[in-house]
């Protein structure tokens, strides 16, 4: 998968705008990342299928209550308005406490409490140089990063500004993993076809 870093033209550079991102082909995902539009094609199989496996584990638990606490709005690629930047992580979620009900909006201004990125070799570097400092800035407590090439899962939790790791697993392991620790979590299933 090729991400794209749109170059408006040779003239000098303006902000990326909204109006920019709307005119992308319907096929791409678009971001503006410190003014600059990024556009990727949608996700390869092993991408999309890390991320729909990774959220039907989860909602049944956190959203639902069944067989865990409830309490979480959990959602696929919300788009996200934080600031200036516009961002489209593969999950987010909100503590109900702060989102009670899901806006009818076509974009949230609310940061998530938790969200996931799932990387691939070309949206990896904007995943974790970018986009983690929005994400600081905007206060997203934890963020989890899956790759399921190399089969691992990172959780990062936000301390004085800055993300630190708590936790790197690999491959087919089960784990209980902050802020989602009440249940255990086997990774097979973010691997499996």
């Amino acid at each position: 998968m090729m991400t794209l870093r749109i170059v408006m033209s040779d003239k000098p550079r303006r902000p990326a705008t909204y109006e920019d991102l709307e005119a992308l082909p319907p096929h791409y995902v678009g971001e503006i990342i410190a003014g600059e539009l990024y556009a990727s094609p949608r996700p390869a199989t092993p991408h999309a299928l890390a991320a729909s496996s990774l959220g039907g584990e989860l909602i049944g638990p956190f959203q639902r209550g069944r067989g865990g606490p409830a309490g979480w709005l959990i959602l696929d690629e919300p788009e996200l308005h934080l600031g200036a930047d516009v961002l489209v992580p593969d999950l987010a979620a909100w503590r109900r406490e702060r989102m009670p009900q899901l806006p009818r909006v076509p974009a949230l201004t609310l940061a998530p409490d938790w969200l996931c990125e799932v990387l691939s070799p070309s949206t990896e570097a904007r995943d974790r140089a970018a986009k983690l400092p929005v994400y600081a800035r905007a206060g997203v407590r934890y963020v989890w990063m899956v790759d399921p090439d190399v089969r691992t899962l990172e959780v990062f939790r936000l301390e004085d500004a800055r993300y630190v790791l708590l936790n790197t697993w690999e491959g087919e392991v089960s784990v209980r993993a902050e802020p989602f620790e009440a249940i255990e979590l086997s990774l097979r299933v973010l691997w499996e076809p």
